[in-house]
Order: C-alpha cells, then structure tokens, then sequence
C-alpha cells in the first residue's frame, strides 16, 4: 500500500515578506461642505427664535413711559420693568445651560419658547403691575434657558469650520440687528397702537418654533449624563443676580449709593465662592481646565467688551439724540435702522474675513473699526444736520466692526471643544452676552449721571455724554490688546487657530 498523502502545509512567510492585503478601514462620514436643505430649514428655525429673543431684549425700553401711566407705575418703580428680566436673563443663563445637557437641549429650547409665549401673552394682558412684573421675570427665565440651548443646537448641528463659522455669522448679525430693531418696533407699536402689542408680538412668533421645531431640529445632549453640581450653581446664580443687582442700581442711583455697593460686593463675593466650590467638586458645574483653555477664557472676555460697548452705546446715543437734538423716541428709534444694517453687513462679512485671514484678524480688525468710529462719535455737536452726517455713517461701520469681533467671539469661545461640552460653552458665551448686554446700560449711566455737572441741561448732559462715548471706545481698544496679546497664535500653531 502506497502512504497516505499529507495535506500540504503553507510555506512560512519570511518576515521581510509584504502582508496579505487587508480590507480598508471605512472612512469616516464626511461632513457638508454647504448648507442642505435640512441644515438650512434648522437653521431658519434657530435663527427666527434667537431673533426675537434678542427684540425681547430692546422692545420694551421706549415703550417704559406708556406702560407706568397705564398700570400706575410710580417714576421710581419703572426700572424695575427692565431690571427683572435682566435679572433672570442674567442670572440664570449658566446654570439652564448646563440643564440643557442634563435632559436634552432641543427640549429645554422648545420648552422655554413655551414659557416665553404664555410670559409675553400674560404681559400683554396685565393690569397691574405685580402681574407685569412676573411677566418679566418669566420672560427672562425663559430667555436665559432658550439663548444657551439654541446656540448648543447651532453649534453642535454644523461642524466646526466655515459652516459653522457662517451659521455664528448670521446668527451675530441677526442678534445684534434684532436688539435694534426692538427700539424701533417699540416706538413704532406704542405710536400706532399700544404699548401692550411689544409683548403680544412674541405669542405668533413662539407658537410658529413650537409647532415646526421638533420636526426639524434634532436632540443634542452628551452621551455621559453629567451631574448637576447644585452648590456651583447656586453660588453662581446667586452671584450674578447680586452682580447684576449691583450694576442697575449704580446706573439708577450713582456708585456710591448702598444698595449699588452691597449688590457688587454680595457679587464679587458669591463668585469667588463659586470657583473655590468648582476646585473641589467631582463634577463641577464649569470645569477649570475648559475655562483655563485661553479661547474659552479670552473669547468670553471679549465678547463682554463687545456687547457691554456697542448695547450702552445705542442708550448714550438715544440721550443724545432726545435730551441734545430733540428727537421723538420713534423717531431716535428709527435712527439706529443704520445702525442695524451695519450690524447684518459685519455678520455676512465676518465669516468671509475668518475663512480668508483668521478669526484674530476678525476679532483685531473688527475692534479697530469699532474702535475707530466710536470716537469719530467724540465730534458730534448740537446742530441737528451736522450731527446726523456724522452719526449715521459712524455707527454704521462701527456696526460692522462689532459684529466682526461678536462672530469671532462667539467662534473662539465654542471651537475646539467636543460636543459634550457645547453646552457649557455656549451657556458660558451666552452669559457673558446677557451679563454684557445688561451691564452696558447701567455703567456708561453712572458715566453720565458723575460727569454731568450742576443743573441737567441740554449743554451739561451732552458734556456727560461725550465723557461716555470716550470711556466707550476705550472699553472696544482695551479688547483689541487683549485679543493680539492673549490670542495670538502659539508657534507652529496656525493662523487661524486663533
């Protein structure tokens, strides 16, 4: 019998010999180069509401006067219409934001428009102050939840790069344009109809995202359910009321009235306490190494400069242009439309300019314009054509100038950082807008309450005003050294990570 046939066995590989072909890797899932068709109906929708949130901010303030004689408002007690929602915008924005990653962003965004129309439907039907002044702090609850929680949509829906770049863009310009055009709907509503229609706008335009966003924009919160740090949070909200408390009282009263100086230093001492809590805490409510990140820290830094400057800028210039030129408020109202449209001009441009240079440049270059066109404003006499031809095409560009360092802001702030921690980000750009945006009224008032002199004529409070616009452009080129100094890029590093 012949032996049994072996099965032959491979030959050994030598160990310089190529290996076996392997199957490639899957490649990732590519991102959008431009905007879909769902991108830009989510956009649409982000935009609409932060819109009309940003109105929400400027719509009342003409209107102040009418709503004191209808409900019995005592002169005294009419600032409490803004101060209550500043209070609750302010105050309350970190710590929705980190409640938007807890249960969802898409909800608390949905959930807050909500509120905010039942808010705005209840102030419009107010009879009393009491009721008018819940209505507020309502609508500022709801705004310091859905600002935060409709950025992290933004931010998390576009991939980081020239999408999202131009979404920030929009977003900054409409923002920005909507706080001028609430001074202007403001005036125009009182006028023609009644003071009642500046909140009854917001009911159509909040049922219209309730009914088409859930829909259209998709859930956006961390894989990892974070905790809540309940003393970090209650340190900082605290904090920032008393802060805030501080400011509207100091823009009422003066520095050194007590109520001013009690609120600041109650502050400045609830917020020291937060971050000794945020040392210590396993979760903490902001991270220190996020905040330690100089984009994080500096981006937020300037975009306070940016909306303390340009929002204090706009009631400087109503002073102006009512107590110096004589102005009706509607007619005041509709000069800042210039303003406004500079505004939408610099957040068209301001991706253009990021994309082909850097978001530095955008920031430096930006902060310089503004810079600039501010103190072109220190010229403005008492003469109502001279005036206007200055005035007009300096806040015009100056506009454009701000909205360049807003985008870049809010870039810098939210770039670089994961999608679990969008939310953190974006409630910490949020904050440092609606703290900016209500500190800017008070300070640049105490600047002109100190520095205007004896009796309040028409020559006296254009003196304080002048002092103010000075102290305003100081404020925009403090923020252009701190962005070339602390923003410029690390060697090796590119431009554009700035």
């Amino acid at each position: 019998m012949s032996a049994p046939k072996l099965a032959a066995r491979p030959a050994p590989r030598p160990t310089d010999a190529p290996a076996p072909p392997t199957r490639p890797a899957a490649p990732a899932p590519a991102q959008p180069q431009r905007l879909t068709g769902e991108l830009k109906l989510t956009l649409a929708v982000l935009l609409v509401a932060q819109f009309m949130l940003a109105v929400d901010f400027s719509i009342l303030n003409v209107a102040l006067p009418a709503i004191g004689d209808s409900l019995g408002f005592s002169l005294s007690d009419l600032q409490w219409i803004a101060t209550t929602f500043a209070l609750s915008a302010a105050g309350f924005t970190l710590f929705f934001g980190r409640i938007g990653d807890l249960i969802g962003r898409k909800k608390i965004f949905i959930g807050s428009l909500a509120l905010l129309g039942l808010a705005s439907l209840a102030g419009g039907l107010a009879t009393s102050p009491e009721v008018l002044l819940a209505a507020r702090v309502a609508q500022g609850l709801a705004t310091a939840a859905a600002t935060p929680a409709g950025l992290a949509l933004l931010t998390t829906s576009f991939p980081e790069g020239p999408l999202r770049q131009k979404a920030l863009g929009i977003n900054g310009a409409l923002m920005s344009a909507g706080f001028t055009t609430g001074a202007i709907l403001g005036g125009v509503l009182t006028d023609l109809l009644s003071w009642r229609w500046a909140f009854f706008l917001n009911v159509p335009v909040a049922l219209a995202v309730i009914v088409v966003a859930p829909a259209v924009i998709k859930e956006s919160k961390p894989a990892v359910r974070p905790k809540l740090d309940l003393p970090g949070a209650l340190t900082v909200t605290l904090g920032l009321l008393a802060l805030v408390y501080g400011l509207t009282q100091a823009g009422e009263h003066g520095w050194t009235n007590a109520h001013a100086l009690s609120g600041l230093a109650a502050g400045a001492a609830l917020l020291a306490a937060f971050f000794a809590v945020e040392r210590k805490v396993a979760e903490p409510l902001v991270p220190l190494k996020t905040l330690g990140r100089r984009t994080v820290a500096w981006g937020n830094v300037l975009g306070l400069l940016a909306f303390v400057t340009e929002t204090s800028l706009v009631y400087v210039l109503t002073l102006y242009l009512q107590k110096t030129l004589g102005f009706t408020p509607l007619a005041a109202g509709v000069t800042f439309g210039v303003l406004g449209a500079g505004t939408v001009v610099g957040g068209l441009l301001a991706p253009k300019v990021i994309a082909r240079r850097s978001t530095l440049t955008a920031l430096v270059a930006g902060g310089v314009i503004q810079t600039v066109f501010t103190a072109a404003l220190l010229f403005l006499g008492t003469t109502t054509g001279a005036s206007l031809a200055l005035l007009l095409p300096a806040t015009f560009f100056g506009g454009i100038g701000n909205m360049l360092v807003i985008v870049g802001f809010m870039v810098t702030a939210t770039s670089g950082l994961p999608d679990a921690e969008q939310g953190l980000a974006t409630g910490l750009a949020s904050m440092s807008q609606q703290v900016g945006i209500t500190m800017g009224t008070p300070i640049m008032s105490a600047v002109v309450t100190a520095t205007t002199t004896g009796a309040a004529t028409a020559s006296a409070v254009h003196h304080g005003i002048t002092v103010a616009i000075a102290v305003n452009a100081a404020l925009v080129l403090l923020g252009v050294v701190f962005a070339a100094v602390f923003l410029r890029p690390k060697r090796g590093a590119g431009a554009a990570t700035a």
